[in-house]
């Protein structure tokens, strides 16, 4: 089925961006430009960095359909639970309207699950929508369904299939979540996004937000398809 017919039978796709603004390199007016093509292009949300959050806000104004996504703990997961919770609070001081968490995957997997959900549950009680930032890459099974589900149980809106690391994300992954998930969270497809197809086969296989650094590339393919 060709880009066009299947957009006809798929939600629609820019509000389900979310522009990943991650690079630490990233000049400002890159950066800049990149937050009125978001709002231009009418994306859900842009993905930040904490050290850029307050140009971000201060870009996007006070309130508005793009969402300001502050990544916590970003791209490992690999800090203590208390500079993690600052890092969460400092995000909500700044204005950030969610939050992109890495939990503690190594003690998930070191089967001390009731640490990685503690952890999460003080965030989520920052009444920050919370999505999960699950490493489907590297979690066997047995643990991607127990991360979920103590997620879950902890107060996340939404889990994230991939953190950018490690090659592109696949429909597979997303529907290995929704299939754990039951429809009971949002789900973010996140790596290696760079065409519309990959976009479209990605919702089409459950994804309710698609974090990328080529949301214009595919909102230009989006409205000038061939």
């Amino acid at each position: 089925m060709t880009a066009p017919a299947r957009r006809q039978d798929l939600p629609d796709l820019p509000p389900l961006i979310h522009q990943a603004l991650l690079n630490p390199l990233l000049l400002e007016d890159d950066l800049l430009s990149l937050c009125d093509a978001s709002r231009q292009y009418g994306f859900g949300g842009v993905g930040a960095s904490l050290i850029h959050l307050q140009t971000i806000r201060q870009r996007l104004g006070g309130s508005g359909p793009v969402k300001l996504i502050a990544a916590v703990a970003f791209p490992f997961g690999a800090l203590p639970a208390d500079l993690k919770q600052a890092q969460a609070e400092w995000a909500a001081a700044q204005g950030a309207d969610a939050l992109d968490v890495t939990p503690n995957l190594a003690a998930l997997v070191n089967g001390q699950p009731n640490v990685y959900a503690e952890e999460l549950a003080a965030i989520a009680s920052l009444d920050l929508p919370m999505t999960v930032v699950l490493d489907v890459n590297q979690l066997s099974p047995e643990q991607l369904a127990l991360g979920a589900e103590a997620a879950l149980d902890a107060g996340a809106a939404s889990l994230q299939a991939g953190n950018g690391f490690g090659g592109a994300v696949t429909t597979g992954q997303v529907k290995q979540l929704r299939q754990l998930t039951g429809g009971r969270c949002g789900l973010k497809a996140v790596g290696g996004i760079k065409t519309l197809d990959h976009a479209l086969d990605l919702v089409e296989a459950g994804a309710t937000a698609l974090g990328t650094g080529h949301g214009p590339a595919l909102a230009q393919a989006l409205r000038h398809p061939g």
